[in-house]
């Protein structure tokens, strides 16, 4: 496995800007949150080794893959009303792997 160091500094300053973003823009109504979905397994992994998507499965708590529609839930959730007083936060969708 390649070393993730340049994705990991990548995903903290997505966190940092939007929570920024969420401070500065929380005065005029509007939320910034983001979504840190899982491996979702899509066409884009159909040439994936099985072996390596069967290790990653056995780590996620849930014990199934997430779907498409998991992501589109929290979307959903983030720009509807009820969600008006979320803001700066990351929601993970991931079936309980918060950890690598």
């Amino acid at each position: 496995m390649a070393p993730f160091s340049a994705y990991v500094a990548a995903k903290g300053g997505q966190t940092g800007w939007s929570r920024s973003m969420s401070r500065e823009l929380a005065p005029f109504g509007i939320t910034v949150n983001m979504i840190a979905p899982g491996w979702i397994p899509v066409e884009r992994h159909a040439a994936d080794p099985q072996a390596e998507k069967d290790a990653y499965l056995a780590t996620i708590p849930a014990g199934r893959w997430g779907a498409p529609e998991d992501i589109g839930w929290a979307a959903v959730y983030l720009a509807s009303d009820e969600a008006a007083f979320v803001t700066g936060q990351t929601i993970a969708v991931n079936g309980g792997k918060t950890c690598w």
